[in-house]
C-alpha cells in the first residue's frame, strides 16, 4: 500500500468510496459529504492553497482517502480533516492511522495550529482511531461545514507538537 496525492482520474473511485461508506452506515445523504459538490470532483476541490487530498492505493486500486483544507467559516488557523473513508476490506489494517499521520504532517507543514473533524455517531471505529491519535471531543461544531448531519465533532492541537 502507498499513500499518494489524488490525481484527476481518481475522482469517480473516490466519490464512490465516500458515497458507499455513507450509505453503508445508514447516514443521511443531505448534510454529509455524500451531497457535497466537492465529492463530485475531489481533485479540483483540493487544488487550493494549504489543502491536500491523499489516497491509499495498492497495485492500481484505491482503497480510501482523506484530506485537509482550511476550516470553512471559522476565524482561526484551523484546518479540517475531510472526507476520510475506506473500503470495508481496507479497514482495521492500520491504513487509516498512516493516512491521518500523513494529513497531520501536511497540516503542520502548512502551519495550521489545530485540526478539526466531524463524523457520524455510529462510526465507532473511526472515532476510536481519532482518539488514539490525539483528537478530543467537542461539545459543538466549529465553523460551518454544511455537515449538519454529522453530530460528532473533534479537535487536535498540532501547533507545538
Amino acid at each position: 500500500m502507498k499513500i499518494r496525492k489524488i490525481h484527476p482520474d481518481d475522482n469517480p473511485t473516490v466519490r464512490d468510496i465516500i458515497q458507499q461508506t455513507i450509505l453503508e452506515h445508514n447516514a443521511p445523504k443531505v448534510g454529509t459529504a455524500y451531497s457535497d459538490a466537492a465529492t463530485q470532483s475531489m481533485y479540483a476541490a483540493y487544488q487550493k492553497p494549504r489543502a491536500a487530498y491523499f489516497v491509499v492505493e495498492n497495485e492500481g486500486k484505491i482503497y480510501g482517502g482523506a484530506g485537509i483544507a482550511a476550516l470553512d467559516n471559522f476565524d482561526g488557523n484551523t484546518c479540517e480533516l475531510q472526507k476520510m473513508y475506506f473500503l470495508p476490506e481496507a479497514r482495521g489494517k492500520g491504513y487509516g492511522k498512516q493516512l491521518i499521520e500523513r494529513c497531520l504532517e501536511t497540516a503542520r507543514s502548512f502551519k495550521y495550529e489545530q485540526v478539526y473533524l466531524e463524523t457520524m455517531d455510529n462510526m465507532y471505529d473511526a472515532q476510536g482511531l481519532y482518539k488514539r491519535v490525539g483528537f478530543e471531543l467537542l461539545t459543538q461544531p466549529l465553523g460551518n461545514t454544511g455537515h449538519y448531519s454529522c453530530p460528532v465533532q473533534m479537535i487536535k492541537k498540532i501547533k507545538d507538537e
